[in-house]
């Protein structure tokens, strides 16, 4: 069996004139195609009249599924394999991309994932896929039984928390093909879930062989960190909420009807996506429209800043990337505070759609509502919903970096001169105890002891929150430049690795190309390489080939020893 291999892009030869495809279905997941004709060319439809319309969600993915019809082969889709569209994205100018994921002979494919990139007539032009190469297995029955991945998987939870008693521990194994290491394995993914000593969620995916029982990898699956508000950490802030009666509701019905709830100190008891207990998420409420004293005391205001966070944040992917809440489908999520007991984590959760802060505990961390932290949390939400990065190795750094550009960017568009905007993360919920300024320093991530300013084949070993170092660095250099400055009231230092002179863009195009990147480039298995590969077609796309902007991206990688 061939090899595969993680890739960039799929471009095709000379256009033949193609077959009408053959066969194509529907899937309760989403739009699935099973091309039987492996034509290794490019279906063109009309091209439309420049007076017409935009393309819509429906245009972009029929024109892909005609697309991948005629281009199976060279897409690496067979007969065993079923398609489902994911996201979709149109440019101003037409141009469509449509992600998909895969299942091969109907089990999850992970590393299957690809982007059809078309032009604005439709006509296709490539595709960035996860994994090349033939993604077959020789069979998808197992040997090691589910039972028994299980059992391995709950030892393998257990021995991420030596030292900690877990109650409450289930785990649910789910067959499944993996191509993201290597030659394509047939494999358990244990999704493995306890609680510790104070009822504080715990949880991990264990990827097991299915036949010779060997971990191939294992993540942690927690994804750590018009009235008005008296905030903990933003000072007054404003908030749209809803009168029911007379009584004012902590719901804003102009973003999604975002809420926030009270968890009443309570926490989940989840088995995989099927929660059997939630913790609750108690609406607030509040007499004038003026909620919460400022003081941590006051259960309404960590609330007020748990809101805030979720508005400010809806309101940047909005205004700024034109993306319509967290999935780009108008609803909106919720969050629930006052989680567990001095509880030290805040963390968003796909299967409820919501945001859940702890309190901490109140000697390392505060609670947990600042606003780089919603930012953060919530970018997590955007993530899964395109690209869709690996929660482990060079992926999983990036899926974290990812949240800390966004974060930031969020705080910086908030201009609340209660917390204005920096480079540090975390840097309002650190307590003395816990014995640095914040959780980490994207001009110089190294000052925390244990993220990479650089990159190096090490890095893809290390805790995915300190492998995201080396993005971070660069998209600090990206918008600021290397050297001394003072930002917010900080001190920042911008090191290159390289000791060469990286002169910045600002942040508003380091947003730009980082959501353009994630959005249309990048996939479940997208490496540092090829970030950089993504995030200077970005900038090609965005500011043209010769531009100042993509030389400043090439030279920000390298400056991070990238490339």
């Amino acid at each position: 069996m061939r090899r595969p291999t993680t890739a960039t892009r799929s471009t095709p030869p000379a256009p033949k004139t193609p077959p009408a495809p053959t066969t194509s279905h529907r899937s309760a997941a989403g739009i699935a195609v099973a091309a039987t004709a492996l034509l290794a060319g490019a279906l063109t439809p009309t091209a439309a009249a420049a007076d017409q319309p935009l393309p819509g969600r429906a245009d972009a993915i029929r024109h892909a599924q005609t697309a991948i019809a005629s281009l199976a082969g060279q897409l690496g889709i067979t007969d065993a394999q079923s398609t489902a569209v994911r996201d979709v994205v149109v440019d101003a100018d037409g141009s469509q991309h449509v992600r998909y994921d895969r299942t091969y002979r109907q089990l999850p494919l992970l590393g299957g994932d690809f982007v059809v990139h078309l032009a604005p007539d439709g006509s296709y032009r490539s595709a960035d896929r996860a994994v090349l190469g033939d993604l077959a297995v020789p069979t998808v029955k197992p040997s090691l039984s589910a039972p028994k991945a299980a059992n391995l998987a709950t030892a393998a939870l257990r021995a991420a928390n030596l030292g900690e008693t877990l109650r409450k521990v289930v785990a649910t194994p789910q067959l499944v093909v993996d191509a993201l290491h290597g030659e394509p394995t047939l494999a358990w993914r244990t999704q493995a879930t306890g609680q510790d000593s104070l009822g504080n969620p715990v949880a991990r995916v264990i990827l097991t062989d299915a036949r010779t029982g060997r971990q191939i990898d294992a993540w942690d699956s927690i994804e750590t960190a018009t009235g008005d508000g008296q905030s903990l950490y933003s000072g007054t802030v404003p908030l749209q909420t809803t009168l029911s009666g007379s009584t004012y509701q902590l719901k804003d019905a102009t973003r999604g009807s975002t809420y926030t709830g009270d968890a009443q100190n309570k926490t989940d008891t989840c088995l995989l996506t099927i929660c059997l207990e939630r913790a609750p998420a108690v609406l607030f409420t509040d007499a004038d429209n003026h909620w919460g004293t400022g003081a941590a005391s006051d259960r309404a205001t960590a609330a007020v800043d748990a809101q805030y966070g979720t508005d400010t944040t809806w309101d940047y992917y909005k205004n700024v990337h034109g993306r319509n809440g967290i999935a780009g489908d108008g609803k909106g999520s919720y969050n629930r505070v006052h989680y567990g007991t001095d509880y030290n984590n805040a963390f968003w959760d796909d299967t409820c759609f919501c945001m859940t802060y702890g309190d901490g505990d109140g000697t390392t961390f505060g609670p947990l509502v600042s606003l780089d932290v919603a930012g953060h949390e919530m970018s997590h939400g955007v993530t899964s919903k395109t690209a869709g990065l690996t929660y482990s190795r060079e992926p999983g750094g990036l899926n974290e970096a990812t949240s800390d550009i966004f974060g930031t960017l969020v705080e910086f568009y908030a201009a609340n001169a209660s917390d204005p905007g920096d480079w540090l993360i975390g840097e309002k919920i650190v307590k003395p105890g816990f014995g640095k300024s914040a959780l980490r320093y994207m001009d110089q991530p190294s000052k925390d002891g244990k993220s990479a300013d650089c990159w190096s084949s090490s890095v893809a070993g290390l805790d995915v929150h300190y492998s995201s170092g080396v993005a971070n660095h660069f998209a600090y250099l990206l918008a600021e430049g290397s050297g001394p400055k003072t930002i917010g009231g900080v001190l920042h230092n911008g090191t290159t690795c390289n000791g060469a002179a990286v002169n910045g863009i600002g942040r508003d195009k380091l947003g730009k190309i980082w959501y353009r990147a994630l959005t249309v480039y990048m996939t479940s298995s997208t490496n540092y390489a090829g970030a950089r590969t993504a995030t200077l077609n970005a900038a090609k796309d965005l500011y043209g080939a010769g531009s100042a902007e993509y030389a400043a991206v090439g030279a920000a990688w390298s400056a991070v020893s990238v490339g």
